[in-house]
């Protein structure tokens, strides 16, 4: 009877942990079925360059974080999550993950993402874009990617006027740039779908990077104006490189008095997607009652 009572006694306490390391864990959501990835260039069509000769597209190794890290992307693709359990037309979110234009952290600030929109009503859009090392061909993948999303808005089941842009670090930087900068393409037209609005409709920055000359001015590019979509903001106080740049953006919005919102708190470092244990983790809820005021949900 003293080893069976010792045995239960182990087993619930085994259990017990077993709960608790799972409580300790951040959430790894899970979006819906995705469709196949949509190359974004027809064959031969593409700008600009793709990785180095010979580079194949691969994960790195891994850094023990539980982070999927893609890099020498030379065919960047869509690959879309539809919001589920409607048929009507719904918002989409172009993401684009961070990776210091080195790499793409893909799941962590792109399919995990999508997961988070899909729970919301919205379809979740990943954008692999080129790298590494290569602004300017990332910057004509996310122009061709907000053209191409609504050139196929009927068959996605999405709306045309609410496709937006959200971003993480680089990919912040990424998506500030197209919101900044809608008003001239930066390739040849290639067929009907480079036809259609380069502007997103609404524009989601997390801890974006890039954006600030020395922490005292906006680079030249972020020419922020009344025309610059709304925004909402996400940053912390101690991703000290970043964060100024977030500060500055945020009072040009305020200044051309463009709706937006900036979600600012102490703590919670660079990096912190849907993983953070710290207060900023509240910025998902934040950004959807933002959206719902914006009439955008």
């Amino acid at each position: 009877m003293r080893t069976n009572s010792l045995t239960a006694l182990l087993a619930a306490v085994l259990s017990i942990s077993a709960i608790l390391a799972v409580r300790a864990q951040p959430p790894a959501p899970t979006p819906t079925a995705a469709s196949l990835p949509l190359p974004l260039w027809p064959t031969g069509k593409m700008p600009g360059k793709g990785a180095k000769e010979g580079a194949v597209e691969h994960a790195m190794t891994s850094r023990g974080d539980n982070v999927t890290r893609l890099t020498d992307i030379t065919e960047p693709s869509l690959t879309v999550f539809k919001a589920p359990g409607t048929s009507k037309p719904t918002p989409a979110v172009i993401i684009s993950p961070g990776g210091a234009y080195g790499l793409l952290c893909f799941d962590k600030e792109g399919t995990e993402i999508a997961a988070w929109l899909n729970s919301i009503g919205i379809t979740g859009i990943v954008l692999k874009y080129r790298v590494p090392n290569n602004m300017d061909g990332a910057f004509q993948d996310i122009q061709r990617a907000i053209r191409l999303v609504r050139q196929n808005a009927g068959d996605w089941a999405i709306d045309p006027n609410r496709v937006g842009v959200i971003g993480f670090s680089a990919g912040g930087h990424l998506s500030a740039r197209l919101s900044t900068n809608y008003d001239k393409s930066t390739y040849a037209s290639i067929d009907a779908a480079d036809t259609q609005p380069l502007r997103p409709d609404f524009t989601i920055l997390l801890y974006p990077a890039y954006l600030s000359q020395g922490g005292v001015a906006l680079t030249k590019e972020m020419r922020v104006n009344a025309k610059t979509p709304p925004t909402f903001l996400a940053h912390t106080e101690d991703d000290k490189s970043f964060v100024p740049g977030s500060k500055l953006y945020h009072a040009a919005l305020e200044a051309a008095q463009v709706p937006n919102e900036f979600f600012f708190r102490e703590t919670g470092g660079h990096g912190f997607a849907l993983r953070s244990k710290a207060e900023i983790n509240q910025w998902p809820q934040k950004c959807k009652e933002w959206l719902i005021r914006q009439r955008i949900l």
